[in-house]
């Protein structure tokens, strides 16, 4: 069994190792920084992880999992564009450094690589991999798209909420287990509950960011906390506050809501304290540990011996108790 530090540096190792021998250099060489950049590369391990649970070779799967995080950079690569964002892990973001239309192609490009990376597994497990990731390829533009529209509108509900970050976060988190267990040779039954406790374990991991957004601690988050509150960005907790705000409250919520003209550290400030005063931190902690919860009894019903589970159990742990 590997630990997942090993399978990290693994995973980093395959990265930097990638070739980049196609032309023109100038289509790939945003694909090849933005690979570079870093991260948690929390997709691959987790896909190792499930594998190894099976199998002792996760090595073997090693171009899948390198297919899953170029998938993922993707993604992001494409967000900093819709948002016009200018840094991503400290640097500058593709379409900052490059142009758009350079972002948009060199972000297609990896989607498909990441399709043809997916695709180099055992013949007889490729009709399931690809329409697994196909599948979740679409859900998490499903995801996007609400999150999108979620922008305008003023009525987003709980329940709305939970369902846009499951298919925007969680879904490839519950895909890299599945497809993991799947390449191991997991039974049916155990795909599919690796795949709910990653979903679990994914929406717990989205619920913990928009926490962090507002109390967590600005050096170790990496960025200046309340980005969502400045933002008006739906989400767990605005949703709740506004839901559950005594009059005075929702007056004074609404009023930084609409907003056009304000300060950004005053308005931190007000709408931190509102949550205070509501209660939304302990109510958003308390729905981390349900879903957290929920997705060990998911990861109890997986049929193999409990000292294999030792390491996937010790990552969620730690995913869920992260500072940045």
């Amino acid at each position: 069994m590997y630990k997942s530090e090993e399978l990290l540096k693994k995973v980093n190792e395959a990265l930097d190792g990638l070739a980049y021998n196609r032309k023109p250099s100038s289509l790939y060489d945003p694909i090849q920084y933005v690979l570079s950049l870093g991260g948690k590369r929390v997709r691959p391990v987790l896909m190792l992880l499930a594998y190894n649970l099976y199998k002792e070779d996760p090595e073997r799967i090693m171009t899948q999992a390198v297919g899953l995080e170029t998938y993922h950079n993707f993604t992001l690569l494409h967000d900093d564009l819709m948002d016009n964002a200018d840094m991503r892990r400290g640097h500058e973001t593709v379409h900052k450094k490059w142009n758009p239309n350079q972002a948009i192609l060199s972000g297609d490009t990896m989607l498909l690589q990441a399709f043809q990376r997916m695709g180099q597994c055992e013949a007889d497990k490729l009709q399931q991999v690809i329409g697994l990731f196909t599948e979740t390829t679409l859900e998490i533009d499903e995801g996007q798209q609400l999150d999108v529209e979620f922008e305008t509108r003023n009525d987003v509900t709980e329940d709305e909420y939970i369902e846009m970050i499951r298919l925007k976060t969680s879904v490839l988190l519950a895909c890299a287990l599945k497809i993991g267990a799947i390449l191991g040779g997991a039974s049916e039954a155990d795909q599919e509950n690796l795949y709910r406790f990653g979903e679990q374990i994914g929406l717990a991991f989205q619920l913990q960011d928009d926490l962090l957004d507002v109390y967590g601690n600005p050096k170790v988050f990496g960025k200046n906390i309340g980005g969502d509150i400045t933002s008006n960005k739906k989400t767990y907790m605005l949703i709740n506050a506004v839901n559950r705000a005594n009059e005075a409250q929702r007056k004074e919520l609404t009023g930084w809501i609409q907003a056009t003209d304000f300060d950004r550290n005053e308005k931190v400030k007000a709408v931190t304290r509102l949550y205070d005063e509501i209660g939304i931190r302990q109510l958003c902690e308390q729905k981390i540990e349900s879903c957290y919860a929920l997705a060990h009894e998911y990861m109890d019903k997986v049929s193999v011996a409990e000292d294999r589970k030792t390491e996937l159990k010790a990552y969620a742990a730690a995913m869920m108790h992260r500072q940045n």
